[in-house]
């Protein structure tokens, strides 16, 4: 598999706009590329499926472990001509105390694939080579093929700086210039995700590409991305989980349409609000036996029909909260499966939306708790263990997790919490109340599997016994 790692000496120096020209510029040559990101970000893989085709999959050595990062890249770029991997924050930045651990240095050695680095040269000319010695020099095991140079202010800037990278032996597989036209809008939490701007994305995606043919040697950049030897791994593969629904001793088997004696629906949330998700989730509950449905609360006044199981992944429901709000009919819906003991996992704007409140406008009620939007950003990794058992995770249960918000839920916990955190603070957080878990934690479910079996589970037991009841009526 050809393969090339995005990086950059810092954030802020356009790895996600040469990533993703990048993406968009082979794609448009007829190849099938395959988009991956380095670390927990929702946002750019949104911008990466866009510029392929494909879904953007992300590789955190952190949540999944290192010895998932191959597996996990194997999968998402099977059959395909090339694949593209954004890293994150600087080269060598990780997590915090933790050395290498989930930097993009690390992802490209697991991957054994050549990096590319991004430089800000905008105020810069021949201390680029030193800068590019240093980052190249520093881990002689990260194999630095090439530097593409961004925001170059002239002509004569790019003579500076290919004559400075050429006495130091690095080649320049592309410049490009500054070019404002293509500037993604960012907000409190990065750049405004591909969903609330389809339009505008798509213009955004061609243009980054028509930037990168411009100013980026292509059938160089591929050359170095087949230099990336063999890996040496089995690819992920969901159905690699424990079995689902039948070899667990439901009595049922997994099969088709949702019905109740079919194949549990599970009601993923989407559309502008929660656009957060990994798509190894979806790929999990299908391999356990579930039948994932997504549905939009924006829209939708109305779950699903025959939800047994209901996801609501992260997003941007404080941006959204009046509409979320004016949709009573959703909402009473969602409260009344979850006051019927229905299974519901919450991650983080899921959360928010099952509160009492999210910034006075009123939401699903389903938790005793209101939330507001913070000046404080939360951000890093955690380690977690289950504190209660539910309908996602037994108790005691150990995940590793990613939180990313501003905004701040009172009370952060309820009588039954969801996680006990272990690193780097300790305190409990989140919500199990019946067949509901509501957390801030961001968890890949990849590096433990159960979770959707189990989930896919408590979503078979609560069909049945809402079939049984409805039976035993007279």
């Amino acid at each position: 598999m050809p393969r090339l790692v995005v990086a950059a000496p810092s954030s802020g120096s356009g790895k996600t706009t040469v990533a993703t020209g990048l993406m968009a510029a082979f794609a448009e040559r007829g190849l099938a590329v395959s988009p991956h990101k380095a670390g927990p970000d929702y946002i750019d893989p949104g911008y990466h499926a866009l510029a392929t085709g494909r879904p953007g999959r992300n590789l955190d050595a952190f949540m999944c472990g290192p010895e998932l990062v191959a597996p996990l890249f194997a999968h998402g770029a099977a059959g395909c001509d090339l694949a593209v991997v954004e890293g994150v924050m600087g080269l060598y930045d990780g997590a915090a105390g933790r050395g290498e651990l989930a930097s993009t240095a690390q992802v490209a050695k697991l991957l054994r694939a050549p990096v590319v680095l991004v430089v800000d040269a905008s105020s810069q000319s021949r201390s680029v080579a030193a800068l590019v010695h240093g980052f190249a020099s520093f881990d002689p095991q990260v194999r630095l093929g090439g530097v593409i140079l961004n925001k170059v202010g002239s002509d004569r800037h790019e003579v500076m700086l290919r004559e400075a990278l050429e006495e130091a032996g690095m080649p320049v597989l592309g410049v490009l210039r500054r070019a404002p036209q293509v500037a993604t809008p960012s907000r409190h939490l990065g750049l405004v995700p591909v969903a609330e701007r389809h339009t505008d994305a798509l213009a955004a995606v061609a243009a980054l590409a028509e930037q990168v043919r411009a100013g980026c040697d292509l059938d160089a950049l591929m050359a170095l991305a087949r230099t990336a030897p063999p890996l040496s791994c089995d690819p992920w593969s969901p159905h690699a989980a424990p079995p689902g629904l039948e070899a667990a001793g439901t009595g049922r088997s997994p099969g088709r349409g949702g019905a109740p004696h079919g194949r549990p629906v599970v009601a993923v949330a989407g559309g502008a609000a929660f656009t957060f998700s990994y798509a190894e989730h979806a790929e999990l509950l299908t391999a356990a036996g579930a039948e994932v449905v997504t549905f939009d609360p924006l829209r939708d006044e109305a779950l699903p029909e025959g939800t047994a199981g209901l996801v609501i992944g992260g997003g941007f429901p404080e941006v959204y909260a009046p509409e979320l709000s004016a949709n009573e009919a959703l909402r009473g819906a969602v409260a009344a499966f979850a006051a019927a003991g229905g299974p519901v996992a919450a991650e983080c704007a899921g959360l928010l939306y099952l509160a009492r409140s999210l910034d006075g406008k009123p939401m699903c009620g389903v938790l005793d708790a209101d939330a507001r939007m913070s000046e404080r950003l939360t951000l890093g990794y955690r380690e977690a263990v289950a504190v209660s058992d539910s309908s996602l995770a037994a108790a005691g249960t150990r995940l590793r997790g990613h939180e990313f918000h501003r905004t701040v839920i009172e009370p952060g916990a309820g009588a039954a919490p969801a996680w006990g955190f272990t690193h780097p603070e300790r305190r409990v957080e989140g919500f199990v109340r019946q067949g509901v878990h509501a957390s801030y934690l961001h968890t890949h479910w990849a590096a433990e599997p159960s979770v959707a079996r189990r989930f896919t589970e408590a979503a078979a037991a609560w069909t049945s016994a809402v079939r049984d009841a409805a039976a035993a009526r007279p």
